[in-house]
Parts: structure tokens; C-alpha cells; sequence
């Protein structure tokens, strides 16, 4: 049954009332990861496939498979599906960057091999590339069974004791020639369910671990870019303490481009590495849940997955470290010589201000100059119209007077006049 079709039969007694619009999705994520049925004696083949191509792809291929099976198609908003094909139970889960195709069937009679008939054969149509591949092969626990342990490779077997303290979980986490890591569950009496879980936490365990190490390759490609970033930054940061005041601009701009560097490889590297991040914290809740007890002469599944899985995120998480303390100092060296600029442009107008009040000063003095010069200037002309003046009217007044004379007296009153007139207009300026 499909996602979409529980959900509707889970809220068809409640027609006509009034729902959150989110209701359903809230309601129905606790059912989105649902548990396997596997009894015992099965095989499952389990493919995670990156969504290059994105969920639409996925969908396409299992409605591919349904067809040729003759089983319904899923709801076109379902994000897992479980149909019966080839004998067995494909279950499907759409994820965000990925999605996984889970058949369980029938074990063969020789152990550690795949059924008669799956629907991974050679028409089986790729979403996407393979991230994860195992298989996990369930047998009643007994004397012969518990020899197979015996075809893992010696040197990298973990087996861990589950929760009835008699069954086995079993692995080497080596891939076989056909690309699976193959897992073997010794069943001494559990149930149904409890194989599933185990079955499900073997196979989340084998895909998580995986895309949790994608961010490892990642992490040492960006660890030679920051070696390199750090030894510029050190060359910067010398040449900025004892660098000439003329190479502030160039500095600035060789600092603002390693700055800009660096955020490129960050923006590059953070869904991955906080991809990362939420991988290894599935991880280790998983490991948590297998709640797993070592089996005499053989290391715990949990320690072997850890003892490669942990330092790869520390590694990761380092590089996160490294690129935002890089990008720190990047600005606080930024911001130091932005500092020295902007000190140098102060400086360089403070002498510009001492310069234009000295060149405001000189212009004073030559205006005060050039005001006297003008005020025995206008004073001679305006002598030289009294002249003419007394010229036109010497003839018709009532007294002989001298026009020499006469302009000669009233040169005073004239350099006078003139004077108070442009100390009048100097003060209705400065107001």
C-alpha cells in the first residue's frame, strides 16, 4: 500500500471536518520510513540510487516495474511503496538526494546468494548511481548456519550479538563481485517484525555510512585549497604590517579576492559536509538501536563502522572549522587595512583642509588688497566726475571757484565716501 492511499483511508472517517493543511504530512511522517516484514530464511537485496535526475526518475522506473508485474502503480505524491514482484516484496523510499529499491524473497538453498528471480536483472532501468548495495541474508541460527560466519574475510569480520543474546549480525563490510556488501542475520527465534528491524537497521547502516563518507573526498580536495589559502594569508597579513602605504590598494584587493575564494569553497561544501553531518547522527542512532554486544573473538559492529566513520567527519567538521576561521581573519586583516586607508585619506585631507585655509588666507590679504586698490580706484573716478561736474556748472554759480581746486578738496570726502560705501557692502557680505 502506497503512502498516499493510507493516508486517505485514515482520514476518511473524518470527512467534513476542518484539517490543518499540513495535517496529513505531520500525521503520516511518523509511517514515512515504515519497518520491513521479513521472515526468516530470506534474502534481501537492497540499492540506494543518488537522484541525479531527481525523485521523478525513481518513480518512473518503479512504475516501470509494477507494469511488467502486474501490481498497482504509486500515488504520484507517494514517497514509499510497497508492491509484490518477482516472488518476493519491492519496497521503494524516496529521499532528498536519494532513493532505495528493497526485495525480499526467498533464501536460495546455497547461502550467500541472490534469488532465482529479482527485479535488479538486466532490463532493470538505473534512476540513478549507485551509492549503496548490500544484502542481508536471514537463516535460522544453527550449528551448520553459524559456519557461514566463516566466509566473511577474516581480518575485517565484526559480529555483533542482538538483543535475545543468542542472534547473530554479521558482516565485513567488503564488497563481493557483484558490488554488494553482504550482511548475514543468524535468527534464533525472533519474530517477524524484529527481523525486519535488524534487517532495516543493517541496511540504513550500510547506505547512511556511505553517504555520510561523501563529504571525505570532498574534505581533503578543500584541505590543499586552505594549506594554500593559509599561506597567502600569512603573506598578506606581513606585507599589510610592513608593506609601504602604497600598496594598501593592491593589498585590499588581493585580500578581497582570497576572501571571496574561500566563500566560493564554502558555499561549495556546505550542504555536503552538513549532509555529512546528519548522515553520521543516522548513523550512530542506528548503531545505538542495534544495541549491539561483541561476539567472542570478533569486533562489534559498531566499533568497526566508527573506527573509519568518526574520523571522517571529524575531518570534515575541521575543514568546516578552518574555512570559517580563515574567513574570520580574513576580514578582521581586511578591516585592519581598511582601517590604515581610511587613517592615510584623514591624513591626506587634513593637509588638504590646512592647504585651502592657507590658500583661503592669501586670498583675504589679496582681497583686502585689492579692496584698498579699488577704493582709491573708484575715489579717482568719481573725483573725475566731480571735475567735470564743477567744469559744467562753474559758469552759471553765483561764486568764482577754481575746478582744480575744488576737485583737489573733495578728494577727501570722495576716498571717504567710497570707503565707508565698500566697508558696507564687506559687512552685508560676511553677514
Amino acid at each position: 500500500m502506497g503512502e498516499g492511499e493510507a493516508l486517505r483511508e485514515a482520514t476518511s472517517a473524518g470527512a467534513g471536518k476542518r484539517y490543518h493543511h499540513q495535517y496529513r504530512d505531520a500525521v503520516g511522517e511518523i509511517h514515512s520510513r515504515p519497518l520491513l516484514r521479513v521472515p526468516a530464511d530470506s534474502t534481501v537485496i537492497h540499492y540506494a540510487f543518488m537522484a541525479e535526475g531527481g525523485s521523478s526518475v525513481s518513480k518512473a522506473v518503479l512504475a516501470e516495474i509494477c507494469r511488467l508485474s502486474g501490481a498497482p502503480a504509486p500515488d504520484a505524491n507517494a514517497r514509499f511503496c510497497t508492491v509484490p514482484v518477482s516472488g518476493g516484496q519491492l519496497s521503494w523510499e524516496s529521499h532528498s538526494e536519494f532513493s532505495t529499491f528493497t526485495f525480499t524473497a526467498k533464501a536460495p538453498r546455497k547461502a550467500a546468494t541472490l534469488p532465482a528471480r529479482h527485479p535488479f536483472g538486466s532490463d532493470f532501468s538505473q534512476p540513478g548511481s549507485i551509492i549503496a548495495a548490500c544484502t542481508v541474508d536471514i537463516r535460522k541460527l544453527t550449528p551448520t548456519t553459524r559456519k557461514l560466519v566463516g566466509q566473511f574475510d577474516p581480518h575485517a569480520t565484526c559480529a555483533s550479538v542482538l538483543e535475545d543474546g543468542k542472534s547473530l549480525l554479521v558482516t565485513d563490510f567488503r564488497q563481493n563481485a557483484e558490488g554488494f556488501t553482504q550482511y548475514l542475520l543468524l535468527d534464533a527465534g525472533l519474530i517477524e517484525n524484529r527481523i525486519g528491524y535488524y534487517t532495516k537497521l543493517a541496511i540504513e547502516i550500510e547506505t547512511y555510512r556511505t553517504l555520510a563518507l561523501l563529504g571525505l573526498p570532498l574534505a581533503r580536495t578543500l584541505s590543499a585549497h586552505l594549506s594554500r589559502s593559509e599561506h597567502e594569508l600569512e603573506r598578506l597579513t606581513r606585507a599589510v604590517r610592513e608593506g609601504p602605504q602604497e600598496d594598501n590598494e593592491k593589498l585590499l584587493s588581493e585580500i578581497n579576492d582570497l576572501a571571496a575564494d574561500i566563500e566560493v569553497d564554502s558555499a561549495a561544501s556546505l550542504f555536503r559536509f552538513g549532509a555529512s553531518r546528519a548522515y553520521g547522527s543516522i548513523v550512530q542512532d542506528r548503531l545505538e538501536s542495534l544495541g549491539d554486544v561483541s561476539y567472542p573473538g570478533y569486533m562489534r559492529i559498531s566499533r568497526f563502522v566508527n573506527r573509519s566513520l568518526l574520523p571522517a567527519l571529524r575531518t570534515c567538521e575541521s575543514i568546516e572549522n578552518r574555512q570559517a576561521n580563515l574567513s574570520r581573519k580574513l576580514a578582521r586583516i581586511a578591516n585592519l587595512l581598511r582601517t590604515r586607508v581610511e587613517v592615510e585619506i584623514e591624513n591626506q585631507n587634513r593637509n588638504v583642509l590646512a592647504s585651502m585655509d592657507r590658500r583661503a588666507r592669501l586670498q583675504l590679504r589679496l582681497q583686502q588688497t585689492v579692496e584698498g586698490l579699488s577704493v582709491a580706484a573708484v575715489s579717482y573716478y568719481v573725483v573725475g566726475l566731480f571735475y567735470y561736474l564743477i567744469q559744467a556748472i562753474e559758469p552759471v554759480m553765483p561764486f568764482p571757484v577754481s575746478p582744480k581746486v575744488a576737485a583737489g578738496l573733495f578728494v577727501p570726502v570722495a576716498i571717504g565716501l567710497v570707503w565707508l560705501i565698500v566697508r558696507q557692502i564687506r559687512r552685508h557680505h560676511s553677514e
